[in-house]
């Protein structure tokens, strides 16, 4: 769900308590839509995500690492020329409204002391965020809109006062007097409860309306009660955070609990509004932000892959053909052993089939261009290339087969992919292996990079590591284990190589099952149950020559069956 403006509420009072009196340190803009601010705040170091993102709109401290662009965007560079060193004094929201406005102390270029403003607009698709000077003018902003004065749009360009967005015709239900609030909640037009709380009154999401109508039932009396209660819930910012889960997924949160879901979905109390936020919000985001940098990728992996698989259909069924070469041979001698018989011009040839054990008779098609030896020699050539198709075929089909089981370990291999260096690491594999072009000139030519597998540290402290693409499995695997480390993956199933180091000792059976069920979590069998996860010291694990990035072969093994789990590989995650 967006955050509603109660929401909104309770993180401000969150966020207010964290940097209030804090100084920026450092400025980051990972995405074209978000900022992360580093604040020296009272109680210590935090970090303020800042979005502006069209689709989740947001604010709140954060404890993720996001991936920043090697060029910092001209917005960052600007925030970073005026908010630098600066000291937030305060921070307002207007009443009800999705707006959050930080009041900022700054030096300008002279050194004299200067009052900055940054206004978050958390409303949905119209989100932006804005840098304002001290008289009220925007500097830039993340969304610049040229609106139209005549209809009464509001234009955002820089060197414009910032105007508030226009407040939408609607009550405060928090201010109204208790009669004020039984006439609204008459009802007259005989319209659905939650309808009506939210064509009359401002700050209520759809979720909080439905809520409160199913709670008061068809009740004005119990509905105003509600309103009331939760007017004083304001009032004394007694908000708690719920986050609903319903089979085992979160799929939305609010600041009470939710009864009109029933049973099926649970309201979970969290710690705080900025730890639900930053875990609601940062891996769908994450994923949706690899999802769409690694379109170009899927689409080209996909095609050669099914380029492949077709070739593959072809070479099937041409092997299969070649299964019937050896009755080419045997009409050929039956045409070698009655050429006394044969007159050139014949389409047809009848004769004793003495392959047959029952001595039956066999009609064999000729060329009547062809003399008769030319026909009992085509039949021969016929054979032997039936023999040699089969020699290629097989080589071509059993290449194919390799070259379709790396090309989906590289589409796993997108999947699990968490920002830009990983996408451009697997960039860098598909071009060396030829599947896409390299760039025509050395401008264009992409900087090597190098990223870094995905560590963990087990419960009983030895640590794993476990890689995001072909070229990081490889450097686990071959250059980087010891012979005596153990090697996981999952049993026929591409997934990534999971190291468990044992830095000299020896490997206890509760790290041997969290690096099995890692192992099982990054692989295609993540959604699945009872996954098969073999494992062996990495002397035994070997890389053919020739052989495509991660693809290896391993003996003397055993295998653990085990269940994927997301919440341990949270745990285990070392940041």
């Amino acid at each position: 769900m967006p955050l509603d403006a109660l929401c909104l509420t309770a993180v401000a009072a969150e966020i207010r308590a964290a940097v209030q009196g804090g100084k920026i340190d450092k400025i980051y803009q990972p995405t074209r839509d978000e900022v992360v601010l580093y604040i020296r705040g009272p109680a210590g170091n935090v970090r303020l995500l800042l979005s502006a993102n069209p689709g989740h709109p947001r604010a709140h401290l954060t404890e993720r690492n996001r991936e920043n662009p090697e060029q910092p965007p001209m917005f960052c560079m600007l925030l970073r020329k005026h908010l630098q060193g600066a000291r937030i004094l305060e921070l307002n929201q207007p009443p009800l409204e999705r707006i959050l406005d930080f009041k900022l102390e700054t030096l300008d270029e002279l050194g004299d002391r200067v009052e900055r403003r940054l206004v978050l607009e958390a409303m949905g698709r119209s989100a932006n965020l804005l840098l304002l000077d001290g008289e009220g003018r925007i500097v830039d902003c993340t969304r610049r809109v040229d609106g139209d004065i005549a209809r009464g749009q509001r234009q955002l360009l820089p060197g414009l006062f910032y105007r508030q967005p226009p407040t939408v015709d609607k009550l405060n239900p928090f201010t109204l007097e208790l009669e004020e609030l039984r006439l609204v909640l008459a009802n007259p037009l005989g319209k659905a409860w939650d309808k009506l709380l939210l064509d009359s009154f401002t700050g209520l999401s759809p979720l909080v309306a439905r809520e409160l109508a199913f709670r008061a039932g068809d009740d004005s009396e119990k509905l105003a009660a509600e309103l009331e209660k939760l007017g004083k819930s304001v009032e004394e910012n007694h908000f708690t955070p719920y986050l609903l889960v319903r089979e085992g997924k979160p799929v939305d949160f609010t600041f009470l609990p939710v009864l009109q879901y029933g049973p099926e979905t649970e309201s979970i109390p969290r710690e705080s509004f900025s730890a639900l936020l930053d875990d609601f919000f940062s891996d769908r985001e994450s994923a949706e932000r690899v999802r769409q940098r690694g379109q170009d990728l899927v689409k080209s992996v996909t095609s050669a892959r099914d380029r492949t698989a077709r070739k593959l259909g072809n070479q099937a069924r041409e092997l299969e053909a070649t299964k019937n070469r050896e009755r080419l041979r045997e009409l050929g001698d039956i045409l070698t052993s009655n050429l006394h018989l044969m007159e050139k011009g014949m389409s047809t040839f009848r004769t004793m089939d003495f392959y047959d054990p029952e001595g039956g008779e066999v009609d064999i098609p000729l060329d009547p261009l062809l003399t008769p030896q030319q026909n009992a020699a085509k039949y021969y050539k016929e054979y032997n290339k039936a023999k040699t198709a089969e020699e290629m075929l097989t080589i071509q089909i059993e290449k194919g087969e390799k070259e379709l089981e790396y090309l989906n370990s590289v589409l796993e291999n997108i999947a699990l992919a968490e920002g830009e260096k990983d996408l451009q690491e697997i960039r860098q594999e598909l071009t060396e292996t030829g599947y896409l072009r390299r760039p025509k000139t050395a401008a264009k030519r992409a900087k090597k990079v190098s990223g870094k597998p995905m560590e963990f540290r087990s419960s009983s402290g030895l640590h794993i590591s476990v890689g995001k693409n072909n070229s990081q499995n490889d450097l686990l695997t071959t250059k980087l284990a010891y012979k005596s480390d153990i090697w996981l993956h999952t049993q026929k199933i591409h997934g990534s190589h999971v190291i468990l180091w044992l830095e000299g000792g020896e490997a206890d059976a509760r790290s041997l099952t969290e690096a099995a069920q890692l192992a099982a979590y990054f692989s295609q069998a993540r959604d699945g149950s009872k996954v098969p996860v073999d494992y062996t010291p990495v002397k035994y694990v070997k890389k053919p020559a020739g052989a495509r990035p991660g693809m290896v072969v391993y003996t003397t093994y055993q295998t653990a069956v085990v269940e994927p789990d997301a919440e341990l590989a949270k745990k285990l995650r070392v940041k």
